[in-house]
């Protein structure tokens, strides 16, 4: 297969967008409905997640278990002893809903475990299937050792990963109600209940069109923020990761996202894409077309677009008009966004008799 890169041409009607300076070491920006990516910066190193580890953890209680079942706290949950916690105690009773809106909202590590445990019949059976649902994503980058985030080695993922399972955890109603919300009440079957809060600051301040997602911090992990915020009917997802200040950075790549992109045509249906060679037909050549028209949103400093054309090998008559005959790939900061596919502009008949003896001799 040949791959030949050209740059789009598309005319900036304004002056160029600049991206965002931020302090964090890896961040990306993706849009929620398509998963386009926006804005990377050294997105697919590997970093350690911090507490981010536990939107895999609920999405994981949410999709195995069932949320009114009463969880019996384990003495391995009550041991949990460093970061944010509910406090639970052994013995204790407590729905499942309730470990799952203190894990989201108020990033309680002993909540995890008692998920995990009662889920998975065991923390490390749980982890392990936490692992499954990250391959089964793509997230091939991602390993997870615990379910609150505690930094160990081999417990991993990277800015893009954590995006793409954000983008997939948003989709549960019950997680992106967790996510947004600002303040409850956590309830233990009997009397006991804790008043909780969420940690992410951008929501507590109202950050326009802010709805999630989660903060977490380690002093390996740094400060680590997703953040999500829809606006006009578009949602966008940031991902900061060992930030000096994640939520300045959150909001300078979300403010990118939403004032400097615009929709573009990048691709029309019909336009002359290349060509490819034509073997034993009457033509030796024949031009490429695009099947249809690719828009997107872009910034106004289309100069970082580029079209990557995917074509095989010669052609061997007869060709049929519109015959598919590779591929083009929209790259948008290294990332393919769209492809679309070449089809012939017309067809290419064999050669007959006489002309394939005529070609033959003028070629000896």
């Amino acid at each position: 297969m040949i791959a030949v890169f050209f740059s789009a041409v598309i005319t900036p009607e304004i002056a160029q967008a600049e991206e965002p300076k931020i302090t964090a070491d890896a961040a990306v920006l993706i849009d929620a409905e398509t998963g386009q990516v926006m804005y990377a910066k050294k997105a697919d190193k590997r970093r350690s997640p911090a507490s981010l580890t536990k939107i895999m953890t609920v999405i994981l209680a949410l999709e195995m278990g069932d949320l009114n079942d009463v969880v019996t706290v384990s003495k391995k949950a009550q041991n949990v002893y460093i970061g944010s916690q509910i406090y639970l105690k052994a013995g204790e009773e407590i729905k499942l809903g309730e470990l799952v809106k203190a894990a989201l909202m108020f990033s309680a590590n002993d909540s995890t475990v008692a998920i995990a445990e009662h889920v998975g019949l065991s923390h490390d059976n749980f982890v392990r299937l936490m692992n499954q649902k990250a391959l089964a994503l793509g997230l091939v980058e991602t390993n997870f050792v615990n379910t609150n985030g505690y930094s160990v080695p081999n417990h991993h993922s990277t800015a893009y990963e954590l995006a793409v399972l954000t983008r997939y955890a948003l989709q549960n109603p019950t997680f992106a109600k967790w996510v947004g919300t600002k303040e409850a009440t956590v309830h233990w079957e009997g009397d006991r209940t804790k008043d909780i809060r969420t940690t992410n600051r951008l929501l507590r301040n109202d950050y326009p069109g802010v709805n999630g997602v989660k903060t977490g911090t380690t002093a390996r992990a740094g400060n680590c923020l997703i953040a999500s915020a829809t606006r006009s009917g578009q949602q966008l997802i940031a991902v900061v990761l060992h930030s000096r200040n994640r939520y300045k950075d959150a909001s300078k790549m979300l403010e990118y996202g939403f004032k400097e992109f615009q929709e573009q045509k990048v691709i029309e249906k019909g336009q002359v894409l290349g060509e490819v060679n034509v073997l034993e037909g009457v033509s030796q050549h024949v031009r490429l077309l695009a099947a249809d028209d690719i828009v997107l949103k872009l910034p106004e400093d289309c100069d970082k677009v580029q079209l990557k054309k995917h074509i095989p090998g010669d052609l061997t008559a007869p060709v049929k008009k519109a015959q598919k005959a590779g591929y083009v790939s929209v790259m948008f900061n290294d990332r393919e966004l769209k492809t679309v596919p070449l089809i012939t502009e017309e067809k290419v008949k064999e050669q007959g008799k006489l002309q394939k003896i005529w070609q033959d001799l003028t070629k000896s």
